[in-house]
């Protein structure tokens, strides 16, 4: 087994993305990025590569308690760091604390901000009793507690949301090393820490990183429930829960939170969970679904059913109307064998700068696609071991299918939700090495650059600007 992220393959990403970054830069020089962007995708890509084989290798030997705490306030201190550059980032790019071409951001600060001065009455009905879905309902709740605690203050919210990421990342040392082993379960926590994705969503007004906390926490906690001797009320109803929050977050989320836990019900070896008690929690489960089966919930599921191939028609027209005339060939189809590398990296400039700003994290994500392949093979076929990870693979892989057969299949924002289950997978791959895995890492070293160079000629041939 390896039990720490190998550093001659750390440096053959850094290596990569100034490889890939030089040739479209020089390819499509009409349409290269600001320096800025590319000072920011360097630092980036050199904080993940650099310190993950660092931190991974080094913090072995800390007993799990001091792990955590190492690993909590590291991040802390990461996303801390990136909460502040952001804020004055974003002021000196846009005159205001918020992303570029602001739309969701502000409406949940608006809508908190208003909130946090109303009666409860007012609040109340305003979010879940005169809408006809729930969606964001629960962060514009959160945050309209928060505001009434802290005051509608922008920066010290981030603050709270670079708390709740660090603790999210302890939660993903527990579900991993109870799942794929301990050391592989610290290079998963490690690869939360340093991946830019996550830190980065600290410094927007978004719902993404509450949301991923509560994610992460219904998994947690229901693979914990499933490996207790005796079964006890606490250990079902917190897993409910945070599985019916998610709903108040994103539609979509709660329905495969919930998916997921029928099927690691149904798949967990008995070793994990006994046939008595996946009985027990069943029953758990299916009351809950009963209680909620008539709300305005499940109504907003049927809607979402019922939409989801005209939603995904409607997007490809709205982005051939706006000059992707390419757009129409990305399709469920299409997207879904790619889904777990998703989504690519934008290194050309075509006004999308908020892509821009993440761009390095994506890269990550397009390298670290060899290893949840590996992870994924490893599990399936060479060591049959995925019933072992049966909650997180299938939590990851519905969640990821449902938005590859819609019309965000490159949308990171929307793919975000797959990623803590893909750095456990990716983690589990890079223990797995062997080889003849690390000839496949070697080609996909190609396959990476060419991912690169391929999308930036997809971007700007969408748009009639080369080919």
């Amino acid at each position: 087994m390896v039990t720490f992220f190998p550093k001659q393959i750390a440096n053959k990403g850094i290596l990569l993305y100034i490889l890939s970054l030089t040739i479209v830069s020089v390819l499509y020089m009409k349409y290269a990025i600001p320096w800025y962007f590319m000072l920011m995708g360097m630092v980036e890509v050199s904080l993940f590569f650099l310190l993950a084989p660092k931190f991974s290798r080094s913090l072995l030997k800390y007993t799990p308690d001091k792990f955590e705490k190492k690993i909590f306030w590291t991040a802390f201190v990461l996303r801390t760091l990136w909460v502040v550059f952001s804020f004055f980032f974003y002021i000196q790019q846009t005159g205001q604390p918020f992303e570029y071409n602001v739309a969701d951001a502000y409406g949940y600060h608006a809508d908190a901000e208003w909130a946090s001065s109303a009666k409860w009455d007012n609040v109340m009905d305003y979010l879940f009793y005169s809408r006809n879905g729930y969606s964001d309902s629960g962060y514009v709740f959160y945050l309209t507690i928060l505001y009434k605690i802290i005051g509608s203050n922008i920066f010290p919210a981030r603050i709270v949301k670079a708390f709740i990421s660090s603790f999210m990342c302890v939660l993903i040392y527990r579900l991993a090393s109870r799942n794929i082993g301990e050391e592989p379960g610290r290079m998963a926590a490690v690869f939360c820490v340093l991946m830019p994705n996550l830190y980065v969503y600290c410094g927007l007004h978004l719902k993404e990183t509450e949301m991923l906390f509560l994610e992460v926490a219904f998994l947690e906690r229901t693979d914990y429930a499933m490996r207790q001797k005796k079964i006890k009320f606490w250990d079902v109803i917190v897993p409910l829960l945070l599985c019916g929050s998610l709903f108040f977050f994103r539609t979509a989320l709660g329905a495969v939170a919930a998916m997921s836990f029928f099927t690691a019900l149904l798949f967990s070896t008995n070793k994990v969970i006994t046939r008595v008690r996946k009985f027990q929690i069943a029953i758990w489960a299916v009351l809950a679904v009963l209680i909620v089966g008539g709300s305005a919930i499940m109504t907003e599921i049927e809607n979402l059913l019922q939409k989801r191939s005209s939603a995904q028609e409607m997007k490809r027209l709205e982005q051939t109307s706006r000059g992707n005339l390419w757009a129409k060939y990305a399709t469920g189809t299409v997207m879904a064998p790619m889904i777990f590398v998703l989504p690519f990296t934008t290194m050309v400039d075509t006004d999308q700068y908020n892509q821009l700003v993440i761009h390095g994290g994506n890269f990550v994500r397009n390298f670290m696609g060899a290893f949840v392949l590996i992870g994924l093979f490893t599990a399936i076929f060479t060591k049959k071991t995925w019933r072992n990870l049966s909650l997180i693979g299938s939590f990851t892989i519905f969640y990821l299918l449902v938005i590859a057969m819609s019309g965000f299949a490159n949308s990171e924002r929307f793919l975000l939700p797959g990623l803590p289950g893909l750095l456990i997978i990716a983690a589990y791959g890079v223990s797995e090495l062997t080889t003849k895995s690390v000839k496949f890492v070697k080609v996909w070293y190609f396959v990476v650059v060419l991912m690169q160079v391929g999308w930036a000629f997809f971007k700007l041939g969408s748009r009639g600007l080369v080919g």
